[in-house]
């Protein structure tokens, strides 16, 4: 087991994102409840306090809400008004202030361009 130098936070949609998912696509969409039974993980530098973790969103919330959003409208045709209210009332946010790699393999990494 490794302890990573990085602190996270994992999102998972709220009700807001969902309803523009059905007002959107007409493809076969998962339940509200299936697609919060998973989340997304975004890992940052690591942090000691809440104040911390404000500072790590506050410099990161529009890349990750880009990034959510672009995992169903990868051109931005349908995304609303990207603002810090939109991110806040339609994706939950939990801190994670530890993160521990168990895999014995390399860690995998990939540039996305994002923003």
């Amino acid at each position: 087991m490794k302890l990573l130098n990085r602190s996270g936070i994992s999102i998972r949609p709220k009700q807001p994102f969902y309803e523009w998912l059905q007002a959107n696509f007409n493809e076969e969409l998962p339940t509200f409840e299936e697609l919060c039974s998973e989340g997304n993980i975004y890992l940052f530098d690591e942090v000691e306090s809440e104040e911390d973790f404000s500072s790590a969103l506050d410099q990161h919330w529009a890349a990750i809400l880009e990034n959510e959003l672009g995992a169903w409208d990868e051109f931005g045709d349908c995304w609303p008004e990207l603002t810090r209210a939109t991110f806040d009332s339609w994706l939950a946010v939990d801190l994670q202030l530890m993160s521990f790699d168990l895999s014995k393999q390399s860690l995998m990494r990939a540039d996305l361009d994002i923003g």
